[in-house]
């Protein structure tokens, strides 16, 4: 069976190279027929479960995840319920129905929503995890295959960490091939679980999101995802909601492509030459993407949180 997602190009970012002084590799999953990266998992989660004969996917999403799995639906022929918390943007909902499935608004948080999704599981049914799911960090891991394929071989990955289904991927992928390539985690201030969890050695909690960047709104990252960082090098770095979205613009100028906050956490890290960047020379950034933000929304963003941030 063909896979969902598509092929996505490594691209050599002369914008961002010059931004840091340093050679930045994109991997643009931005590109994605469902917007995000997370077709890639997803999708490979989805198949396996149509082979079994599932008669509906149950899923729980921020957003990208949602309309991943309601994407996989379309296209497998199998309805969709996706439950999402209020939080999520009213045109995460509309890409999520435009594609004929379900979408059920219930809790504050991710975890909310979660719960009522397996709350919701009948016999036929199967669900899909937005990021915690070993098949779901297979196919993940492409990314790092196609970059190999590619034949760039980075001295840093760069990404951005919600719940850890793209980092396990990306670090499986690593493993796979081999590669001892450190990772840099990069989130939101309101939105930090992993890198809190790093430094107090334990997995937190937060106990609310406070950010905008509402893909990263896991408020505790996996088990799995925590673990790695004892047997791969995994760095940490935090940037402010209003960083995030001034790269998110910067990169619309740069690239003339448009992604979301959640995804512009790791952009920001190259803008600014974060100092966790400082012993490298040759970085790979995934462009995670995020089909649910808009110019005017970024820029309503960017209105708000540099009038807040003002003296």
């Amino acid at each position: 069976m063909m896979s969902l997602h598509v092929r996505t190009p490594t691209y050599h970012s002369s914008s961002l190279s010059r931004a840091s002084g340093r050679t930045v590799w994109l991997k643009l999953e931005s590109l994605q027929p469902s917007g995000s990266f997370k077709l890639r998992g997803i999708g490979l989660a989805c198949q396996e479960h149509a082979k079994r004969g599932v008669k509906r996917f149950v899923s729980s999403s921020g957003g990208n995840a949602g309309i991943a799995v309601a994407y996989a639906g379309r296209e497998l022929d199998i309805p969709v319920t996706v439950v999402v918390p209020e939080t999520t943007s009213p045109r995460a909902c509309r890409l999520i129905s435009d594609m004929n499935a379900d979408v059920l608004i219930h809790g504050a948080s991710w975890q909310a929503a979660n719960e009522r999704a397996l709350s919701m599981l009948g016999d036929n049914d199967a669900f899909i995890h937005p990021f915690d799911d070993p098949v779901v960090w297979r196919g993940h891991s492409t990314i790092i295959d196609e970059v190999v394929e590619d034949g760039v071989q980075p001295d840093l990955v760069v990404l951005s960490v919600g719940g850890g289904g793209l980092l396990s991927g990306v670090v499986e992928g690593l493993q796979r091939h081999k590669l001892n390539i450190p990772v840099l985690a990069v989130e939101t201030t309101g939105a930090s679980a992993f890198a809190q969890s790093v430094a107090r050695g334990e997995r937190i909690v937060l106990p609310a999101i406070e950010s905008i960047a509402t893909s990263l709104g896991a408020r505790q990252v996996s088990e799995h995802a925590f673990a790695l960082a004892a047997d791969h090098r995994i760095d940490c770095a935090v940037v402010s909601d209003l960083q995030a979205v001034d790269a998110c613009l910067r990169f619309l100028d740069d690239h003339r492509v448009v992604v979301e906050p959640a995804c512009g956490a790791s952009i920001a890290t190259i803008y600014e030459n974060v100092k966790e960047l400082a012993d490298y020379q040759n970085i790979l950034v995934i462009v995670c993407g995020g089909a649910t933000s808009t110019v005017e929304q970024l820029n309503t963003w960017r209105h708000s949180l540099s009038s807040a941030s003002d003296p």
